[in-house]
């Protein structure tokens, strides 16, 4: 009998790739997506990195695939963004081991800057992809992934969404199937994609497609499949979204549970369609299926019904398609909204608190960083994609030159790694006179304390040398008297060098370096105290937004909660009135 166990959707595709004999995992950390890196690393027959971003991650793969070996990296949406380039090259190239992708969609947004629909991705790419609904399928997809990359010649796809990569369910375990490396042979016309070799790649791509169309009207292989029950309702689902229908209908319909989102099976679909008196396409974000429902002559309800945006669950299907009210949505209604904040003791507060002080323009990034956009630090005036601020700002201060001495871009060290140095870069290169701060944590914080090139050790916790970004700042062309340090958690001398560099005419470079305070090596053995007999009601310690801090309603004094408190001693600098003071535990 085999062993079976619960596991995150995240963790089973870790297990499909183990068992499918993976040899290589490179990803960048991003939410909903990095555990399956960091379950992957903790096999030893598997090697895993982290890269610095997603585009050196798919190349990285890929070039193991070229190599002979299975591969594989995993991204979010908008890391598919990045490594774009790559991925649409490989439908011509193909591979030589299987390779498999990875791509976590975030429907309603719980961590991410947009609610993009990668399935575009597969079709404009020319790509398969498959869209597993629970843990189980997580990793037989994958393991299924990996032969079929190799019988076609090509890498496999597979999407997953929030839900799917952090829901449990039961998966069967099976051993580990060794691949032998396979032998890597020269061939230009094949992997070189020059104009001439390119050509005859593309009606190859079209061609494979359709074989494999082939494989999605097949039932028997399992991918695409037909549930039958009441013919009064038919519904096509794929992912989670199928998961919320059969919970929504029951035996109510019968449901197409589509496992191969791209290509479709279009043969498969008809006959599903000739069989039910009502068809209803359900699909979180974009009406892709639908759409393909409907260009195949079928008609079918579906976005008529469903929204094109956010998160899907049963109850809300329930509500639009069997008008039935859930006092569920109901209470959810009516809950208030809970905005995030930096921890207690996060060196961001102290930087934004002075950033905001100032009156600064401050372009922001991708990071936990992004918090200080909000009430009350309310600093930050953009927050676009990786990089963005370090780009972005040499085109606003050439607009706007007079502004260059009121403006800053931020960025955290490890999105500095992913795609920042270029734009330094390009600062550098073509005369601005911007100011960059790197807020350099020692980690990557916001996906979950990620090791990147600047913290000194490896996915599997391998030492390393550390990047300094300061070497890397005067090697893109800082010069080293405007590369500067500072403490974030000194807002004083912090402030003192922040009107120093935005007053020189050359480009410059702030590292304002402290710790994440949730480090395990940070020592948290200390934590502060108001003493209400000199407290002034000056609020003054309200404006950092520590979440440590509010106000006794009866005294209308501020407190300190001394179990959340890590001691950082922000508060403490800013009391005029010596009222806050910091104490050993």
């Amino acid at each position: 009998m085999k062993k079976r166990q619960l596991m995150l959707g995240n963790e089973a595709i870790a297990r499909g790739l183990f068992e499918a004999g993976c040899r290589l995992v490179s990803s960048y950390p991003g939410t909903p997506s990095t555990e399956i890196s960091e379950y992957a690393a903790k096999y030893d027959e598997i090697y895993a990195e982290w890269a610095p971003n997603e585009k050196v991650a798919f190349e990285t793969a890929l070039g193991a695939a070229i190599a002979g070996g299975r591969s594989f990296c995993a991204m979010k949406h908008v890391g598919l963004n990045v490594a774009a380039d790559p991925l649409f090259i490989t439908a011509y190239t193909g591979i030589n081991a299987g390779m498999v992708i990875t791509v976590a969609d975030d429907p309603g947004m719980h961590s991410s800057q947009n609610e993009q629909d990668s399935r575009h991705y597969a079709i404009a790419a020319k790509l398969p992809m498959l869209e597993p609904c629970d843990s189980s399928e997580c990793l037989n997809f994958t393991k299924l992934a990996y032969d079929l990359s190799e019988e076609y010649d090509v890498p496999f796809i597979i999407r997953t969404t929030t839900r799917i990569a952090h829901s449990q369910s039961l998966v069967e375990l099976s051993d580990r199937v060794e691949k032998e490396v396979k032998e890597y042979v020269k061939s230009a016309p094949k992997y070189v994609m020059m104009p001439g070799y390119a050509r005859p790649k593309h009606p190859n791509a079209e061609a494979r497609l359709e074989k494999l169309r082939k494989i999605a009207n097949d039932e028997t292989f399992g991918l695409n499949k037909i549930i039958e029950g009441s013919n009064e309702i038919g519904i096509i689902a794929s992912g989670v979204a199928f998961d919320y229908a059969k919970e929504a209908f029951g035996d109510k319909a019968s449901y197409l549970k589509l496992g191969m989102v791209n290509p479709m099976p279009d043969e498969l679909i008809k006959r599903f369609a000739a069989s039910v008196k009502k068809l209803i396409v359900i699909e979180e974000l974009d009406n892709i299926l639908e759409s393909h429902v409907k260009a195949i002559g079928i008609e079918c309800e579906g976005k008529n019904k469903l929204p094109i945006i956010g998160e899907f669950s049963h109850e809300l299907i329930k509500k639009a398609l069997l008008d039935e009210e859930n006092d569920k949505i109901a209470l959810e209604e009516k809950m208030p909204n809970r905005p995030p904040v930096l921890c207690p003791g996060c060196p961001h507060r102290g930087l934004f608190y002075t950033l905001k002080k100032l009156g600064l323009t401050v372009l922001g990034d991708i990071g936990c960083y992004t918090l200080g956009a909000v009430a009350p630090l309310e600093a930050m005036d953009t927050t676009l994609c990786m990089g963005a601020s370090v780009s972005s700002i040499h085109g606003f201060t050439k607009i706007r030159p007079a502004d260059a001495k009121k403006t800053v871009a931020v960025i955290g060290d490890s999105t500095f790694m992913h795609s920042g140095i270029t734009g330094l870069v390009n600062i550098t290169y073509n005369k601005g006179i911007s100011t960059v701060m790197i807020l350099d944590n020692s980690i990557t914080g916001m996906t979950g304390h990620q090791h990147n090139p600047c913290t000194g050790f490896t996915l599997k916790g391998e030492p390393v040398r550390g990047l300094l970004p300061e070497k890397i700042c005067e090697a893109a062309g800082i010069a080293p008297e405007h590369i500067r340090i500072a403490d974030p958690g000194d807002p004083a001398s912090l402030e003192k060098i922040l009107k120093e560099e935005l007053e020189t005419e050359a480009p410059s470079v702030i590292i304002a370096r402290r710790p994440c305070m949730l480090l395990k090596s940070v020592v948290k053995d200390s934590f502060c105290i108001i003493d209400s007999d000199k407290c002034k009601k000056c609020r003054a310690c309200m404006k950092i937004g520590c979440p440590c801090i509010s106000m006794d309603k009866d005294t209308g004094k501020p407190v300190i909660d001394t179990s959340l408190c890590t001691g950082c001693g922000l508060c403490e600098k800013m009391c005029r009135f010596d009222a806050i003071k910091t104490l050993k535990r």
